[in-house]
Formats: C-alpha cells, sequence, structure tokens
C-alpha cells in the first residue's frame, strides 16, 4: 500500500500538473466499490471547479478544489445527472465555495495526468476532463483505494510525521506496551507511516520491531525519530518505494527500493554486517529486520 512518501509524490506530480486548471467535465465508471460518496456528489463538487492545490494529509491526497456556487436551476440538473458517462460543464456564479476531493490509493491505486488521446487502462474508475485538455484519471485493479468529496476540512486521526517535533514523539511513545512497530503503524499515533518505513526506520536507529514501546530510552527514540525523519525525507527524493504496483502522476516508479536495508530483504545479508536479514510477523504484519544491527 502506498505510504506517506509515495503518496506525497504523487500529491505533488498532481500539484504541478494541475493546480489552476478546471475540471470541464467528469466520468465516472459503473463499480461502486471505489467511491466513498455517490457518483452525484462526487461528479456536483468537482464539475467546474478550480483546481487550487493537491496535498497530502497522512495517506490521503488532498485536492482543495474552488468555485462559483451555482444557480438552482444548475444544482437541480446535477442531481439529476447519470452517474455514468462524460458531462457538460456548468456556468457558473459569485460567490466562491470551497470543498475537497479525498483520494485514498489502497493497496493498487494511482492518479495519473495523461493526455485525452491516452489509452485507457482497463481498470479506470474516473476521468476528470480538464479545461486545459489534460485528464486526471483514477486506475485501481484491486479496487481497495476510495474516492470521496467534502465541504468540511480534513484532517488525518494522527500527529504529521514530517512536522512533529521531537517531544511530542517521545509522548507519543512514552507509555505505550505494544511493540513499537505495531505503535509506529498506529494512524491514530503518526498518520502515513507504514510497513516499509517504519521497518527501514527502525533498522536505521538500531532498534528491533519487538521491542515494546516503553521501554525504549529517550536516546532510542531520538535515534528513531531522525532516522525516520531522514528516510522519509529520501524516500520522497527518490519518487518513493515501487515494490508492487505503485506508479506516480506520470505513471513513473519510484526509486528509494535500492535504499532498502531490511524491508523486502529476507535472507539477504545485511548491508551493514552481512547478517542474514529476518522475517517475523507483528499483529499480523510482516517485519523485517537484522538480529546482530538491532537490539
Amino acid at each position: 500500500m502506498p505510504e506517506l512518501p509515495e503518496v506525497e509524490t504523487v500529491a505533488r506530480g498532481l500539484h504541478k500538473r494541475v493546480a489552476g486548471d478546471v475540471i470541464d467535465s467528469v466520468w465516472i465508471g459503473q463499480r461502486k466499490q471505489p467511491l466513498k460518496s455517490s457518483a452525484d456528489e462526487i461528479a456536483a463538487m468537482l464539475e467546474g471547479a478550480k483546481i487550487a492545490r493537491a496535498r497530502r494529509v497522512g495517506k490521503h491526497i488532498v485536492i482543495d478544489l474552488e468555485r462559483e456556487s451555482a444557480d438552482s436551476d444548475e444544482v437541480q440538473s446535477q442531481s439529476q445527472r447519470p452517474r455514468t458517462g462524460v458531462s457538460a460543464p456548468h456556468k457558473h456564479s459569485a460567490p466562491h465555495k470551497q470543498g475537497q476531493w479525498i483520494v485514498h490509493l489502497g493497496m493498487t491505486g494511482s492518479m495519473l495526468v495523461t493526455t485525452p488521446d491516452a489509452p485507457i487502462e482497463k481498470h479506470t474508475h474516473l476521468i476528470a476532463k480538464m479545461k486545459s485538455g489534460k485528464e486526471v484519471r483514477f486506475v485501481d485493479p484491486r479496487m481497495f483505494g476510495k474516492l470521496a468529496v467534502t465541504h468540511e476540512p480534513f484532517q488525518a486521526p494522527g500527529k504529521e510525521p514530517l512536522d512533529v517535533g521531537f517531544e511530542s514523539f517521545v509522548s507519543l511513545f512514552r507509555k505505550r506496551k505494544t511493540p513499537i512497530k505495531s505503535a509506529l503503524l498506529n494512524q491514530s499515533l503518526l498518520s502515513g507511516v507504514g510497513n516499509i518505513y517504519a521497518d527501514e526506520a527502525l533498522a536505521r536507529a538500531g532498534i528491533r520491531p519487538r521491542r515494546q514501546a516503553a521501554s525504549l530510552t529517550r536516546n532510542d527514540l531520538k535515534r528513531l525519530y531522525d532516522a525516520l525523519q531522514k528516510v522519509l525525507k529520501e524516500a520522497i527524493e527518490l519518487g518513493g518505494s515501487s515494490v508492487s504496483d505503485y506508479v506516480d502522476a506520470d505513471g513513473e516508479r519510484g526509486f528509494f527500493q535500492i535504499r532498502h536495508l531490511v524491508y523486502g530483504r529476507e535472507g539477504e545479508p545485511c548491508r551493514k554486517c552481512k547478517t542474514p536479514i529476518k522475517r517475523i510477523v507483528i499483529a499480523g504484519r510482516s517485519s523485517h529486520y537484522c538480529s546482530k544491527c538491532q537490539k
């Protein structure tokens, strides 16, 4: 599942390519699984809206929309629109209204910015046609991703890993008796950290994933804090880790997987000491570590 660096990479790519553009029309497929809001709600929110910016919140892409309020006839026509097919753009009048388009990529989802003549992939669930001529397409073969719209500001449940201060970071784990790996994956504590980057941060900090969070000293937590910050930033610079289906907004794979110390390297020699990397299961999730370098 795409984690913070992958979602950040996609959000940045979307912002670079479509910020300031206007969505002329929206096509939505027949499958209901990817829709957290109804097709009518999504189409009504998106059509005619200007993309103010695209950004990441936790593991979600948040696309901030600006639009002018429609008159009553237009609102009625939107509510009666068929849930599939390309719809005509709408005219609008002041004042401005704001909304958000929320995208969760799930395990195999991608948000692609393409030209209209690009082949439409089999598992395309939404196509937003932009006034510039570009298209934004949501593709998800396994349909675990979700699309939603809202007028309320979207917030992640936990703290932002790249913004949290060290003292706040320490307070998240000080009294927790769960394994530190499980605590790192708890989205109500830190929003965005997943399996890959929890393993990699723990490896760089020299901490075993089964260590009880409450047992970590302040020095342990400082090493973990620094390692997590560093690994997330490095992964963003390299476009994330493409270990499965992940691609960015241009359909390109990331490269951080070539720097993995432990994740996905079971049985391979540790890059530091040559001890074979071990794989264990903690709370149903795979964890990779070096038994010599991590204590």
